[in-house]
């Protein structure tokens, strides 16, 4: 570091204009994936797994909505193959939502401590939107949203 170049020490180097996105438009389409998940090909399919892997899910919660993400509607597809592969595909109920990079983990972790999972594959989507219209009736009288 030299005193002529006070941008060598970090304490007083330039920051990014927006390092944490909180300046993104809210009207932008949401971030693209930056890891992609495959979608396996189906097989015949182990519904003994799939059971399993439901039951897991449902003991997955959204922090700021204390219903699990199954009766919130949040699954979009679930897909157990013979060979352990279990795939999930996922929304969040919107983009801008506080827990969009710890909520698949989250899934990815319930999925993978069920028994016989080989490989637990979680992709997040944003299409179709989420709506409330998705969600079971049993979360929609928890949450005193029946019509």
């Amino acid at each position: 570091m030299t005193a002529d170049n006070p941008h060598d020490n970090p304490a007083t180097k330039p920051m990014q204009a927006d390092p944490f996105g909180f300046m993104r438009d809210p009207d932008a389409a949401p971030p693209a994936e930056l890891d992609p998940v495959e979608r396996p090909v189906p097989d015949e399919g182990d519904p003994e797994l799939k059971e399993k892997v439901l039951d897991a899910l449902k003991t997955v919660r959204d922090p700021e909505i204390p219903v699990n993400l199954v009766d919130l509607g949040l699954i979009y597809e679930l897909l157990a193959n013979k060979d352990g592969t279990v795939y999930v595909e996922m929304t969040l109920t919107t983009p801008a939502c506080p827990v969009a990079g710890a909520l698949p983990g989250q899934v990815r972790d319930a999925i993978s401590a069920v028994p016989g999972v080989q490989e637990a594959r979680v992709k997040l989507v944003w299409t179709p939107p989420w709506d409330k219209a998705r969600m079971s009736e049993e979360a929609k009288l928890e949450l005193g949203l029946m019509d």
